[in-house]
């Protein structure tokens, strides 16, 4: 059986984040100064840690559940959506002949319609798929000058053409500052 959604969560984030299986009390104590390592501050502040860490997964532990209960709540919406889409397949014959003809074609008194009173409303779904695939034409026009335009940018950060010529300057001297930062606070 596969395992579920809330096992490889479970087994990948709480197991794991225990604070004894990252670091024992004893690894902890040694972590401090030998002069300090007596110190019951020391198991306190451990103790503290192991709450803080418990408190984290159990956090984890409650979105994990919620993340379940969500999947389990799309799974049924996709399910129903499947369904409702199955029962509301349709012919695209039934569909044309709809338009043409109206709702009642059906029947077998229905208005049968001649070429040219078809002919207008042909003409009209021509224009409007023409007009959406100019629309369509536009779009795409546009989105490819704006990647052009991206990968304009890239080569110039690319072969060092940067628009702020002064950059390498700047990004020295935030360097030295940092270092004198650094060097002020040891």
């Amino acid at each position: 059986m596969a395992p579920t959604e809330s096992k490889i969560l479970s087994s990948y984030l709480l197991v794991p984040a225990q604070l004894p299986a990252i670091i024992s009390l004893q690894e902890f104590i040694e972590l401090f100064p030998r002069s300090q390592q007596a110190s019951p501050h020391i198991r306190s502040l451990y103790r503290d840690l192991q709450s803080q860490r418990n408190t984290v997964v159990d956090s984890v532990a409650a979105d994990i559940e919620a993340e379940v209960k969500l999947g389990k709540v799309l799974r049924r919406t996709i399910v129903k959506t499947r369904r409702e889409a199955e029962s509301q397949e349709y012919d695209d014959e039934v569909v044309i002949e709809r338009l043409l003809f109206g709702a009642t074609s059906s029947n077998s008194q229905a208005q049968k319609q001649s070429i040219h009173s078809i002919i207008p409303d042909l003409e009209g779904a021509i224009s409007e798929l023409e007009s959406e695939l100019q629309r369509l034409a536009d779009e795409e026009a546009a989105l490819l000058a704006s990647i052009q335009q991206t990968v304009g940018s890239m080569s110039d950060l690319r072969y060092g053409r940067l628009a702020n010529h002064q950059l390498r300057e700047q990004v020295l001297e935030g360097l030295a500052n940092l270092q004198e930062t650094c060097k002020g606070q040891n």
